[in-house]
């Protein structure tokens, strides 16, 4: 049984589809149930980058998850504190913190795991531009009742020493205000390229049409279903089984 698991397993991680790198934006997810999902993932081989980390939520009141945080502080070595454990304040190391609790982090299989997990406070410039996805099982508004306190973690990190929660704000507000700048460029552009290739569609007609003729026209895409593939595929059989037999005579 134990083997039958293990293969059902294996050949399940195997037909996974992966990606080059897989961004996510921690804002608005929960950060047990986003660490469980990013465990098994790198885990599994996929490289996973989680940006905003400031933004993830924690089930419970603020007040509540600073005493736990607080006395997860005064744990240490009694004889010489210096050699851990080492308690992270700022976001993403506590992200990074949980996820390595998750995992045989001492195993050689476990240290290649996290080495393909990359955390940031904020959205560095160099992710700025790529798609963020999000996680729908981890996230706060789909998984916690309504109703229910939350915390977010850069306000504990804060209250826990973690120093930079303003700057990484306002950095987040300069980015948002260039990002919405250049979308409202990019609308404007295309609005004007519309304007003009709808205003000289009529003076290019005939130009259109000798590129037509030549292979040149605009693409249409083919939403043939199965059947009507299916009846061409036959169809072209039955001509060249005709050619066949008239080559025979």
């Amino acid at each position: 049984h134990g083997f039958a698991q293990t293969k059902k397993v294996q050949s399940f991680l195997e037909t996974m589809p992966f990606q080059k790198e897989v961004l996510i934006d921690g804002k608005g997810h929960l950060l047990g149930r986003l660490a469980s999902t990013i465990c098994k993932e790198i885990q599994a081989g996929q490289k996973i980058v989680v940006v905003r980390c400031e933004e993830i939520n924690i089930s419970g009141s603020l007040f509540r998850n600073k005493l736990k945080y607080y006395a997860f502080l005064k744990k240490r070595m009694n004889t010489n504190p210096k050699k851990g454990p080492f308690h992270y304040r700022a976001p993403s190391r506590i992200l990074w913190r949980v996820v390595r609790g998750m995992i045989a982090h001492k195993k050689s299989k476990g240290k290649s795991a996290l080495a393909r997990l990359k955390t940031f406070e904020g959205c560095p410039e160099e992710f700025n531009r790529k798609k963020k996805l999000c996680i729908p099982r981890a996230l706060k508004n789909l998984r916690l009742k309504p109703g229910r306190k939350f915390c977010r973690l850069g306000d504990l990190s804060t209250l826990a020493g973690w120093r930079h929660n303003d700057l990484i704000n306002k950095l987040e507000a300069k980015r948002m205000a260039r990002n919405a700048a250049f979308y409202e460029k990019k609308k404007a552009m295309s609005k004007i390229v519309e304007e003009a290739v709808s205003a000289t569609k009529d003076e290019l007609k005939d130009i259109d049409a000798q590129l037509a003729e030549l292979g040149y026209g605009e693409i249409k895409p083919n939403y043939k279903g199965k059947a009507e593939k299916a009846e061409e595929k036959e169809a072209a059989g039955g001509d060249d089984g005709d050619d066949d037999d008239d080559d025979d005579e």
